[in-house]
């Protein structure tokens, strides 16, 4: 028997606010995360790319010095999205073998990495510190949280790019289902703002090179869109059955009624251009959520700004909703909060969430000139979404050919 799974806690710090709420005020009101880099190794490596979407909030500002000394930044966000989605879902009373994390990372801990290998080199073996691997590993922001509220059902990590904290979500959804857990903590961390990371993607011609203008830099569909912008943070959102929340008197965001997952197998980074296997996992979410495609009222895209993934997207969608496609809102808001990777469908997810609650879809900024080979419906100031039951998707696609999918009712 199907269960009915629905979200009750989110959680947030990202380049827009320092927590949830914050974050989706500032996306509704067209702000950008996008700023210049001022560190010292920007001028001194002399990188092609200076700036990037940080996070609004200093986890030093919000967590004990023994958290920011003994965790990397990517389980700091972790630790501090984690929380505040806990807190708002009422800190739930749950059984620890009952309680598990799905969690996720595209990097992982590589500021832990690099600066232990810079220690080697320059001091020595003796000068590594003995909390290096347990900073390092990607299960660390996952184990991090589960510690932290002491979750003994499962801490589970998804590696798969940037469709990582979507594939997450969907992982929540199926453990539910499976009676493996009451609820579910899911979500993504990243926090590769290195040198390392940026020269490496600026090298591949990923990343936005607008130094000049970083605010507009992150640009979705525009004929003059020319890489992404790499931005960092954390989401995660508290997912349980609905006999649990509702048994506990719990307030509900919204239904979470699945989602899917397919691979390209076509290239290691450029995405199939037919975007067949994507539009598989969206037909698949939407045949899960005993819905159609004539169902959807709004979609939040992957839409990173780079010149070939937004086509491909595009393609994908036409794929799905063929003529339909013409009539739903989508938004893209990695023009507002960069790219979080590994994080990326985890904030995301918290924006359609939000958009389905206060039945706004939000807005895709620096949109002047639309390309004209991607015709979408793109919202480029806040649009009401109307009554009656809405049904949005959230869609997420990372090197490696990963395509990830989630879906959302309202209530």
């Amino acid at each position: 028997m199907t269960k009915k799974i629905v979200v009750t806690g989110i959680g947030a710090t990202s380049p827009l606010g320092g927590n949830a709420t914050d974050s989706w005020s500032n996306l509704l009101a067209g702000m950008s995360g996008a700023s210049a880099l001022l560190q010292p190794w920007v001028e001194e490596l002399a990188l092609p790319v200076a700036f990037a979407a940080q996070s609004a909030v200093k986890t030093a500002d919000v967590l004990e010095r023994h958290e920011t000394k003994r965790l990397d930044p990517s389980s700091q966000f972790a630790l501090i999205a984690g929380r505040e989605a806990w807190a708002d879902a009422g800190s739930p009373e749950v059984e620890p073998e009952r309680l598990m994390v799905d969690w996720s990372t595209g990097i992982g801990g590589v500021w832990t990495l690099l600066d232990a290998w810079d220690t080697l080199r320059e001091r020595g073996p003796r000068r590594v510190l003995p909390m290096t691997v347990p900073m390092l590993m990607p299960n660390g922001p996952g184990a991090a949280i589960g510690m932290d509220l002491h979750a003994r059902a499962g801490i589970h990590t998804v590696v798969s790019a940037c469709a990582s904290s979507t594939e997450a979500l969907v992982n929540a959804y199926n453990h539910l289902q499976a009676g493996l857990a009451d609820v579910v903590i899911a979500g993504g961390s990243e926090a590769a703002i290195h040198p390392l990371p940026i020269a490496a993607f600026a090298s591949m011609q990923a990343l936005s090179k607008r130094n000049d203008d970083p605010a507009t830099a992150s640009r979705p569909y525009d004929v003059t869109r020319d890489g992404f912008v790499l931005g960092e943070g954390a989401a995660a959102l508290v997912v349980e059955t609905e006999e649990h929340a509702k048994a506990r008197g719990a307030r509900i965001y919204a239904e979470l009624v699945g989602g899917s997952v397919t691979s390209d197998a076509y290239h290691i980074t450029a995405p199939d251009p037919e975007g067949s296997a994507a539009a598989r996992a969206m037909l698949a979410t939407i045949s899960g959520a005993d819905a159609s495609i004539g169902d959807v009222s709004h979609i939040n895209a992957h839409a990173t700004s780079t010149p070939v993934g937004d086509i491909a997207e595009y393609n994908a969608l036409r794929r799905v909703f063929g003529d339909a496609l013409d009539g739903i809102p989508v938004s893209a808001t990695k023009a507002s909060t960069g790219h979080l990777l590994g994080g990326a469908g985890a904030i995301e997810a918290i924006f359609t969430v939000k958009a389905l609650a206060e039945r706004v879809a939000p807005p895709t900024i620096n949109l002047t000139e639309q390309d004209p080979e991607i015709p979408l419906d793109v919202v480029t100031a806040p649009r009401d979404l109307g009554a009656g039951d809405l049904l949005a998707i959230s869609n997420s696609f990372g090197f490696g050919g990963h395509n990830a999918v989630v879906a959302f009712r309202s209530i």
